[in-house]
């Protein structure tokens, strides 16, 4: 005989518990944690009804209602696909479908290309400082990056190909060029030289002076909440692991990602992660370039400023004969006589455009690598008025690094073979 008070009462807190059914690939989990569908699309969005309500009966609409429309847009812009749909960012679509159709307006009469080549680039820098404000990842600048190689190739075979003057050795160079500026980005886009927190940094400092070293207020921390790396000059050179003191190592503590820092290496408050040797934050491939990347991202540029003059030029020769590529690009009779000469040289001229911008980033990469002395540690002194400034501040030593010109372009040219190594003079 069984007795009843010996029986173990059921958790109902796991039989209540609803179980998630798989989802099909019209389906998502929405970032409220809720499933939704695709067709629903902006049902059920009161922030936008709010929004048109307030447009339709001419109120001001606030920053902040605009960006929780955004936000709901872009987590709600999904494609259907296996075992749920997937998200699409949204700042990869508007290169997608404005670039053609700004070129194509472009094309039609000389004075609408003047106004349209100059309102892109003030548009991207709008941009460009909207998100750099916020400290937003974006894949907008990558997107209109990609897409413009593929469109302008696109445009190249399609127009300029097809009317005779391009040999095919020349179209085999210039294929060739493209697909090494794309094999370039993909190495720059892997790790930069990424921190992660290791044993070692857990063992260096124990917990207490963990939390003493993040309540405190060191000098010389900037407002993202790492604390830079460099030392006073009234303080001895030195490795704080040596000492054990944690005094010694404050200004290589990153409070954000918990662990201490090498000589020269920031906290991107963009990725949210510290970048050994870090250079700058570079929204055309939406990654840091670092200690490890470096070398690919300028390789990248180069190649592509070589291909895209050769492109330029091949165009140029094709749609304005008899006339050199600088005295084309100012004065070409008739070329906008039909569509495709007037496409090729709004095509060009874009890419002029592009190609002129991403040459100044280039010298400024090379005068950066002749002085040893990486973007953000530039514009820290410029900041702090520390650095000795040339040729109207086209160049900026700050001293700290130059060993000279050799001597420089051997250790950028030997950057991530020996990534914990750094020389005795290096090291803070």
């Amino acid at each position: 005989m069984t007795h009843k008070g010996t029986m173990k009462p059921v958790k109902k807190n796991k039989a209540e518990e609803p179980e998630l059914e798989p989802l099909c690939c019209c389906e998502y989990i929405d970032r409220n944690g809720e499933k939704n569908h695709v067709a629903a699309c902006l049902c059920d969005c009161q922030d936008l009804d709010e929004g048109c309500d307030r447009w339709i009966t001419c109120k001001s609409v606030q920053p902040e209602t605009c960006e929780r429309i955004m936000d709901t847009i872009s987590d709600r812009l999904r494609i259907p696909w296996l075992r749920g749909a997937k998200k699409v960012n949204i700042s990869i679509l508007p290169p997608l479908f404005l670039l053609p159709v700004f070129l194509r307006v472009a094309s039609w009469h000389f004075l609408l290309g003047v106004v349209v080549l100059t309102s892109l680039p003030v548009l991207a820098l709008w941009y460009y400082y909207l998100t750099h404000r916020r400290k937003e990842q974006t894949l907008f600048f990558l997107s209109l990056g990609l897409f413009s190689l593929g469109y302008m190739y696109y445009v190249f075979l399609q127009e300029v190909v097809p009317k005779g003057r391009v040999r095919p050795t020349q179209l085999a160079l210039l294929t060739c060029g493209l697909f090494l500026i794309l094999l370039a980005l993909y190495r720059a886009k892997k790790n930069p030289g990424y921190l992660r927190k290791s044993a070692s940094n857990d063992r260096s400092l124990n917990g207490s002076q963990i939390e003493s070293l993040n309540r405190k207020g060191f000098p010389g921390a900037d407002p993202s909440g790492s604390l830079n790396n460099r030392t006073s000059k009234d303080e001895p050179k030195g490795s704080w692991a040596s000492s054990g003191s944690p005094a010694k190592a404050r200004e290589d503590w990153c409070a954000k990602c918990q662990l201490v820092r090498p000589a020269r290496a920031w906290h991107c408050r963009i990725c949210g992660i510290c970048v050994r040797r870090m250079d700058h934050h570079c929204v055309w491939i939406n990654s840091c370039v670092g200690e490890s990347n470096h070398q690919a991202f300028i390789l990248a540029l180069s190649i592509f400023l070589l291909t895209s003059v050769y492109g330029i030029t091949l165009t140029l020769d094709t749609i304005c004969r008899d006339r050199s590529v600088f005295t084309a690009l100012f004065y070409c009779p008739g070329v906008y006589a039909d569509n495709s000469s007037a496409l090729c040289f709004t095509c060009v001229w874009y890419s002029v455009i592009i190609t002129a911008g991403l040459a100044y980033i280039f010298l400024i990469q090379l005068i950066n690598i002749s002085y040893n002395v990486t973007e953000r540690e530039v514009q820290q002194a410029l900041r702090q008025k520390t650095g000795r400034r040339l040729l109207c501040g086209l160049i900026v030593d700050t001293g700290q690094y130059n060993r000279g010109f050799l001597r420089n372009w051997h250790q950028f040219s030997t950057l991530g073979s020996h990534p914990f190594h750094h020389p005795a003079e290096d090291i803070v």
